[in-house]
């Protein structure tokens, strides 16, 4: 219904804590946002491994009732929208199995390039799937390593592999976190008390007030138990490589990630996109949520006002009953209203921080006009959208990304903009410079940093074709 791309999955862990259940649960609850198909958590009392999953939202899945079950004093959690295997319940994270070392379950944000290659290899040697995810590989690899202890399992699967991966393990005494070395993805590291906690991103950390110790660097690996944490680097060095789409849209923009607030990043976003692409306007306005910081930046640098001319219902739930009688822009409008007062008669500039399809640009420009307003000009916080991710984000095939087959004019047309003007690199660039570093940005130039093979059936690998 919003043509967005699709956040990956979150991931939390808590080891050393009474509460560790009703932690990862809060935990879990400032996480939303990196999933909304499924969530579960694993527990363990030091003997045995405690889990519940289920399809839908963290807050309708862990009642006071499920929780109290969930004993002990270490727990992980996730919650998942599929970039890799089907949405059903079987799919569900964090994946547990008993095998011959005990139990272990594992959380994973992210996706695997050479899936096919591997399961194909594991199946011939008699390894039986439960399920069509990609992080079931790591679990059988893991599970076949001859390695006396568990880091070295660990260390084995994922030399295996190509991809990215932020992951957290769990076993009976112990929990491990671990980043690919790319560093495609957020993972941090946070304290409260005598407790160690591990999350995708930080805000996950304020809610329980955590402390914010560093980021899980990436390559490395952190085993947590009764003593203090150790950190190991049993991977080679690659090419710090994170995902620039993470400060675009995917993160909260409470969240410090790769070395920055992503809030600030946002804002910076569009003071740099209103110094490429100056216009006059009276009026500038988001589409809510994610387009709002850099349209407050977009306004302090261009001196037009800020506005928000566009209304988002909180409240939509998966599902809703069109009805019989054609709505103009339903699917859209079911989210946003245009405030009619706000926008009639003004020339308006819409801020949003990216166009996929263009399906929701073109109906939210004619919300505008049919508002009243007299010129709308969209402005995008990031560079036009012409190549698929692999690693770890759900997008469009390549053909369905309007950018990748059309000039911008053939867009600004297509979206009845009067005016249409994407962020460069280079001032994407320049927003996040507070960060350091180099970035994936191979959705914008299709320089993909992980070589992989064509596994024509892989449902992303298709994605190629």
């Amino acid at each position: 219904m919003f043509d967005k791309y699709k956040d990956e999955c979150g991931v939390f862990g808590i080891f050393g804590h009474p509460e560790a259940a009703n932690l990862t649960y809060l935990g879990l609850y400032a996480l939303q946002h990196r999933g909304q198909e499924s969530a579960g958590i694993v527990s363990s009392d030091g003997y045995q491994l405690h889990s519940h999953k289920a399809m839908g939202l963290v807050a309708d899945i862990f009642r006071e009732d499920v929780l109290r079950k969930l004993s002990g004093h270490a727990a992980i959690g996730h919650v998942r929208y599929s970039t890799t295997g089907e949405s059903h319940l079987k799919n569900a994270q964090p994946f547990v199995v008993d095998y011959a070392r005990g139990g272990i379950a594992v959380a994973h944000n992210g996706n695997l390039v050479n899936v096919r290659l591997l399961r194909d290899e594991l199946e011939a040697y008699g390894s039986i799937f439960q399920s069509t995810m990609d992080t079931e590989i790591i679990v059988h690899l893991v599970a076949t390593s001859r390695a006396n202890n568990l880091t070295d399992r660990i260390a084995d699967a994922l030399k295996q592999v190509k991809g990215s991966y932020s992951l957290v393990f769990l076993t009976g005494n112990q929990m491990v976190a671990v980043r690919d070395p790319n560093g495609f993805r957020p993972l941090a590291l946070g304290r409260l008390k005598d407790a160690w906690v591990i999350a995708s991103e930080t805000c996950a950390f304020d809610l329980i007030e955590a402390e914010y110790v560093r980021d899980i660097e990436p390559g490395e690996m952190l085993l947590i138990d009764r003593f203090k944490p150790k950190s190991f680097r049993p991977f080679d060095k690659a090419p710090y490589t994170p995902c620039i789409f993470e400060f675009i849209y995917f993160a909260r923009p409470d969240s410090h990630i790769f070395g920055a607030n992503v809030y600030n990043v946002r804002k910076n976003l569009g003071r740099e996109l209103a110094k490429e692409y100056p216009v006059e306007a009276d009026i500038v306005i988001p589409v809510p949520d994610s387009g709002v910081p850099a349209a407050i930046g977009f306004s302090e640098e261009a001196k037009i006002p800020f506005q928000m001319g566009l209304i988002r219902n909180h409240y939509v739930g998966r599902t809703f009953i069109e009805p019989k009688d054609a709505i103009r822009h339903f699917g859209v409008k079911i989210k946003l209203n245009a405030v009619k007062s706000i926008l009639k008669d003004k020339k308006v500039v819409v801020i949003d921080d990216s166009i996929v399809r263009g399906t929701t640009s073109r109906k939210i420009v004619r919300m505008i006009r049919d508002a009243g307003a007299k010129e709308v000009h969209m402005r995008i916080s990031s560079p036009p959208t012409i190549c698929p991710c692999f690693y770890g984000i759900d997008t469009p095939t390549k053909k369905e990304l309007i950018a990748s087959s059309h000039m911008i004019e053939e867009i600004t047309t297509y979206i009845t903009a009067d005016s249409l003007k994407y962020l460069s690199i280079e001032g994407l660039y320049k927003a996040v410079s507070e960060s350091g570093g180099s970035f994936c940005d191979a959705c914008f130039t299709g320089k993909y940093p992980v070589e992989f093979p064509f596994e024509g059936k892989e449902p992303q690998m298709a994605l190629f074709k």
